[in-house]
């Protein structure tokens, strides 16, 4: 906000007006409000404080106030109008700039994490933003129940959370694709840490996922796909952690990085399942909790609502099929690993 001096062009011809309208009792024009109107969006655009402007309307009124015969009433009516217009002039200056700063800002969010604008021009617009590009950053992704843009109460109530924590730190918060973000610097974990309770808790049991710190414009984008691609990793392995980092789970990319020979595994090792009489998906979900159970029979049996003797029969039947002993421990690896990119591929549900 400027100083409480008001230049004199954002009250040019008011005095004049003042008293014509006194006089006459007539109202306003369509031209001057018009006019009134655009010296508001310059005064806005100026960088003038409404309230201040206002005062300086009430000032010059006193001021100006016609000694004259005539309407005390009309005077009152055409200073109304005016501050009315002024403002309405205002408010839709301020509109306008709003918007056109939502614009910049999704703008430059499109364009750092899809990693294809010019690196040079979006260093430039980072620090407006409050990121300094050549230092490491990491970034967390948060889905709810529903999708979120910055409007939405959940983003906000997130936002004032982590300022209120944390204050400026050089912390971005955003929504991408109806998803909760925060970029943050790299060594400043705690910051991610609490920004994955706070949308946790606040999307009633979503699920967070925190990508490795990353140096650099593309290190913003590796890290946003690293938490995406770890978000779809816990949907198909039906994860239970709220809170899940990409540098706990790096195996999984690497057991799918080349998906041919892992769809070649699954079929190899678990492709005979499928000729058990109740099909193949009593038997890979007994094999999912067995290796999840730390290959305790009692305890999977419990969580699969089976008698000990039971799962012992499954395993076996399962040792039968593919001469892989589930409870050897010279077989277990293939084994388990084979389960686990059977999910990862969604077999047998696709076709590999």
């Amino acid at each position: 906000m400027k100083g409480h001096e008001i230049p004199e062009q954002y009250l040019d011809g008011y005095a004049q007006l003042l008293a014509d309208v006194s006089a006459t009792g007539r109202r306003l024009t369509r031209y001057e409000i018009e006019s009134r109107r655009a010296l508001g969006e310059q005064a806005a655009d100026a960088g003038h404080g409404l309230r201040t402007l206002v005062n300086a309307h009430l000032a010059a009124t006193r001021a100006a106030w016609p000694d004259t015969p005539g309407s005390a009433d009309s005077a009152l009516a055409a200073m109304q109008q005016v501050v009315d217009a002024f403002a309405e002039g205002y408010e839709r200056a301020q509109r306008l700039a709003v918007r056109q700063e939502e614009a910049a800002r999704r703008e430059f969010i499109d364009g750092l994490l899809h990693g294809r604008s010019d690196l040079g021009h979006l260093a430039e617009r980072a620090e407006r933003f409050g990121l300094r590009l050549s230092h490491t950053h990491a970034v967390a992704v948060a889905q709810g129940p529903t999708a979120y843009d910055e409007s939405a109460p959940v983003p906000r109530q997130v936002e004032r959370s982590l300022i209120a924590r944390f204050g400026d730190r050089s912390i971005l918060l955003t929504t991408k694709d109806g998803r909760m973000l925060c970029i943050a610097p790299g060594e400043q974990d705690e910051v991610l840490t609490h920004f994955a309770k706070q949308a946790y808790a606040a999307t009633d049991g979503g699920r967070v996922a925190i990508g490795r710190a990353q140096p650099g414009t593309g290190g913003i984008v590796q890290s946003y796909k690293e938490a995406l691609n770890t978000l779809e990793l816990a949907e198909r392995l039906d994860l239970d952690d709220p809170v899940l980092r990409a540098a706990d789970l790096l195996v999984y990319p690497v057991l799918t990085r080349d998906r041919q020979a892992m769809a070649d595994l699954v079929l190899d090792t678990l492709g005979p399942l499928t000729k058990a009489r109740g099909g193949v998906q009593p038997l890979l979900e007994t094999l999912t909790v067995y290796f999840a159970c730390g290959c305790v029979a009692a305890k999977a049996a419990r969580q699969l609502s089976l008698s000990v003797r039971a799962l012992t029969y499954r395993l076996e039947r399962i040792h039968q099929l593919t001469s892989a002993n589930p409870a050897d421990p010279a077989h277990r690896y293939m084994l388990q690993t084979a389960v686990i990119g059977a999910r990862l591929l969604d077999w047998p549900t696709k076709e590999l």
